[in-house]
């Protein structure tokens, strides 16, 4: 081979290696392909509180990506649990959150995930009791975390038992162990705020923030505000 035909093989073959690492890095960043969006603007009079139900869960056990982990949240309207993490909700009004948490945890890397920030009164419930610091490294560990950065927002999501029997197809019902937790926080003005788990449980990627931890519908969604 001449020495121009080796020196156009190897700029081919050094031109695929940099559109694999770019294809590699904006796969990791991209936040995945948007799903529907949950209406919880006409669920209650104008001004009153919205309640918003979530589940995490430690595989969703269908579609795409049976083992990856996921949030769900119930339809206020029909009641029924949906696969999708776009949340309509009206301005400046308080959101009352209830988590139902069926995923075992594990101590956090970094404590200051275990404390509450963001909600009102910096605090919320578990299992019926207040708390505002969870110390991830006695009991079951935290599983997950529900954040929105733009908000300042994060609350620990409680593991339960890795003995306990674990649900494996969501939505989970009731009767598998769980945790249940509870706070509220107000919404700012109009706008899209991002909101993602931040406990790195994505085995397998970059920092463990890959998979199910970066990807849309899974750990991670938005907050569509709206006037």
């Amino acid at each position: 081979m001449s020495m121009r035909g080796r020196l156009a093989t190897v700029l081919g073959l050094f031109l695929v290696a940099v559109g694999l690492i770019v294809w590699s890095v904006a796969t990791f960043l991209s936040p995945g392909v948007p799903g529907g969006v949950i209406d919880f603007t006409k669920a209650q009079a104008a001004g009153q509180p919205v309640n918003l139900t979530i589940q995490s869960v430690g595989s969703i056990g269908t579609g795409d990506h049976p083992t990856w982990v996921s949030y769900l949240a119930k339809n206020p309207t029909t009641g029924k649990w949906v696969h999708d993490t776009t949340w309509k909700l009206p301005a400046n009004t308080v959101i009352n959150v209830t988590v139902l948490q069926y995923d075992s945890g594990s101590p956090l890397r970094n404590q200051e995930w275990g404390q509450v920030q963001g909600t009102i009164g910096d605090t919320a419930t578990l299992n019926g009791a207040n708390f505002s610091v969870y110390n991830s490294n006695t009991g079951n560990g935290v599983g997950h975390t529900f954040a929105v950065p733009a908000l300042n927002l994060s609350v620990p999501m409680v593991g339960v038992s890795s003995s306990a029997t674990v649900c494996g197809v969501a939505p989970c019902g009731t009767s598998f162990a769980h945790n249940t937790e509870t706070f509220s926080f107000k919404t700012p003005g109009p706008g899209n705020y991002s909101w993602q788990c931040f406990v790195p449980c994505g085995l397998g990627y970059l920092f463990g923030n890959g998979g199910g931890m970066s990807t849309q519908n899974y750990m991670g969604g938005f907050l569509q505000v709206v006037r």
